[in-house]
C-alpha cells in the first residue's frame, strides 16, 4: 500500500513528460475560407510556429502545402501530411504553413482545381502581413496530385487580375518542391481502361462524346511539362524509383522540360521508394533543407 502513491506519482510524471514531448511545434487553425466558388467555400488550415526565434531559417517565411491525393482534398489529406511530419518539420524551423484544399474531382475539373490553388496563393499574399510572412519569398509544395497542382501553379504563374478581394496580388512563388507528381498527361490514353475514372479531371461530363483530338488538346493544356513560362521558380522533385502509381519518368520529364527552358531543377531519386514510402519524413526534412537555402535572403 505504501508503494501506490510512489507508483502513481511516477505515472503522472511520465504522462506529463510524454505530453511535453508530443506537443507539436505549431498552432493549427482549421477550415479558413480562402475563396468562394459556385456558392461553396474553399478551405485551408494554417499551421503557425510556436517558436518565434528570429534565427530560425523559416522565420518570417511561408510554405503553401497543396493537400490533395488522387485529386481528392478531404481533411484526411492534411492528416496524411501530419503523419509524414511535414508540419512538425517546417514549423519546427519557423515556417508558417498554409495547407490549401483545392477541391475534389467529384465536383471540380483539373482546370478549376488549378485556379483554386492560385486563389489560395493570392489569399496567402493578401494575409502575409497578418501572419508576419514575406509574400515575395513564398514556397509551394505537395505530393502526388497535390504535387501536380503545386507544379502546375508554379509554372503558370499569373500577374494581378485587379478583380475580387485579392486581385491585387500575383501568384508567383519563389521556390517549388514536390513529391512524385504526374506532369505529362499526353503520354497516356485516359479514355480507356481503369484510368477512365479520372475523366472528370479533364471534362465535367467525362470523355463521352469527346473526340481524340479534344482529349489530346485538354491533356496537353493540363500538363505542366507543356505549360512552362518565364516566371518559373527553382524546382526540386523527390520521386521513388519503385513508384507504380506515378512513374519516375514523370518527374524526369518535368526536370528535362524545365532545364531545356533555362530553369533550375533538381531531381532526387529515392531508391526503392513507392508512393509514398514509410520513411518519407526523412525526405521531407531534405526538402525543408532545400527551401531553407532557396528562400534565404
Amino acid at each position: 500500500m505504501k508503494k501506490r502513491p510512489t507508483c502513481y506519482a511516477l505515472m503522472v510524471c511520465l504522462l506529463i513528460s510524454f505530453s511535453a514531448i508530443a506537443e507539436p511545434p505549431y498552432v493549427q487553425r482549421e477550415n479558413i475560407v480562402f475563396a468562394e466558388v459556385h456558392g461553396t467555400g474553399l478551405l485551408l488550415d494554417v499551421f503557425t510556429p510556436t517558436d518565434t526565434d528570429a534565427t530560425l531559417p523559416g522565420h518570417g517565411l511561408a510554405i503553401v502545402d497543396v493537400a490533395s491525393g488522387a485529386f481528392y482534398s478531404d481533411r484526411g489529406k492534411i492528416n496524411d501530411h501530419k503523419k509524414a511530419q511535414m508540419y512538425d518539420i517546417y514549423c519546427g524551423r519557423g515556417y508558417t504553413v498554409f495547407a490549401i484544399r483545392p477541391g475534389s474531382i467529384t465536383k471540380y475539373t483539373g482546370g478549376e482545381m488549378n485556379d483554386h490553388v492560385k486563389m489560395g496563393i493570392r489569399w496567402v499574399k493578401g494575409h502575409a502581413e497578418e501572419y508576419g510572412v514575406d509574400p515575395d519569398r513564398l514556397g509551394i509544395t505537395g505530393a502526388s496530385a497535390g504535387g501536380y497542382l503545386a507544379t502546375y501553379a508554379a509554372v503558370t504563374a499569373e500577374g494581378p487580375t485587379g478583380k475580387g478581394d485579392y486581385g491585387a496580388f500575383d501568384t508567383t512563388v519563389a521556390a517549388a518542391a514536390v513529391f512524385f507528381p504526374p506532369t505529362d498527361f499526353t503520354l497516356v490514353d485516359w479514355s480507356e481502361g481503369p484510368l477512365r475514372r479520372l475523366a472528370p479531371f479533364f471534362f465535367y461530363d467525362g470523355f463521352d462524346g469527346k473526340t481524340a483530338e479534344e482529349i489530346a488538346e485538354k491533356s496537353k493544356a493540363l500538363s505542366p511539362t507543356k505549360q512552362i513560362n518565364d516566371k518559373t521558380p527553382p524546382f526540386l522533385f523527390i520521386h521513388g524509383d519503385a513508384d507504380e502509381r506515378v512513374k519516375l519518368e514523370q518527374s524526369e520529364l518535368m526536370v528535362k522540360a524545365l532545364m531545356d527552358a533555362g530553369h533550375e531543377a533538381t531531381l532526387i531519386v529515392k531508391a526503392g521508394g513507392g508512393h509514398p514510402w514509410p520513411t518519407i519524413y526523412e525526405e521531407v526534412a531534405v526538402m525543408c533543407d532545400w527551401f531553407d537555402k532557396q528562400l534565404a535572403k
